[in-house]
């Protein structure tokens, strides 16, 4: 059984899985699905068309499933799609995408710290933190294990690579290669993410060759096109250095330099 607070409004169209509990003065709108065990504290405002998974955490004031921002919306029905396991912070917003075939995804066990925001249109994978004030704009992508800091901004159709690091008060408007880390404004790539990569039980060699990716990319006296070719023809092609070399060859903006 679901437990829903006397104050709580949810519309008749809304669907609660069982184990969920809705605190005092939430709203939860029409058309919006949410999943097994998850909890609104308090004024969390849930608005759909939305499809929430199971077991995630929504602090007050969080504002999930609002239409988009995006001037050329035009009122038609867009979606937002919302993996397990997510805490959403006090403030923290959420858009759903501009177009019925454009949607706002967000995966699983993702951490958004108070105030962050997550654009229409975006896509955001798994075991990613957002922290305070962290914000993207639409048509972002975030790969897995990334971190956003505090008071950055990542403008709008720009990618941020797996187990990649946006340091503190950091503007992006170029796509942030997988393992890098970027800080500043602008926004320069400062390292390989070390400390995370160990954390998260990469092997000594594979973050030696991460490492010898990154001397190319960012230390050679080559263009970037010329380091990309010496990737391939010179190292041994891991799963961590095919994805980096996907990434920067794919990228539409340029990569962070």
């Amino acid at each position: 059984m679901s437990k829903i607070h006397p104050t709580a409004v949810v519309d008749a169209t809304a669907e609660i899985s069982a184990g969920c509990l809705i605190g005092p003065y939430c709203i939860v709108g029409p058309n919006v699905h949410l999943g097994e065990n998850c909890e609104l504290r308090n004024h969390v405002a849930l608005a759909g068309p939305a499809k929430i998974g199971a077991n995630n955490l929504f602090y007050p004031f969080s504002s999930i499933g609002e239409r988009s921002q995006d001037l050329k919306y035009a009122g038609e029905p867009t979606y937002l799609e919302i993996g397990s396991d997510n805490v959403f912070r006090e403030f923290c917003t959420v858009n759903r995408g501009t177009e019925p075939q454009t949607i706002t995804r967000i995966g699983n066990s993702n951490n958004f710290l108070a105030y962050s925001h997550v654009a229409h249109d975006c896509t955001v994978g798994n075991h990613i933190i957002f922290s305070n004030n962290g914000t993207i704009a639409g048509h972002v992508t975030v790969e897995d294990h990334a971190i956003i800091g505090g008071l950055s901004g990542v403008h709008q159709f720009c990618r941020i690579g797996q187990h990649a690091i946006v340091g503190g008060c950091t503007k992006i408007v170029q796509d942030l290669p997988p393992f890098m880390i970027a800080d500043g404004n602008p926004a320069k790539v400062r390292g390989v993410n070390l400390v995370g990569l160990e954390r998260r039980g990469f092997d000594p060699s594979s973050i030696r060759l991460i490492r010898e990716a990154y001397r190319l990319l960012y230390r050679g006296k080559i263009n970037v096109q010329q380091a990309i070719e010496k990737i391939r023809s010179e190292m041994e092609q891991t799963e961590e250095i095919s994805h980096l070399v996907a990434f920067v060859e794919n990228s539409q903006r340029g990569i962070i330099r």
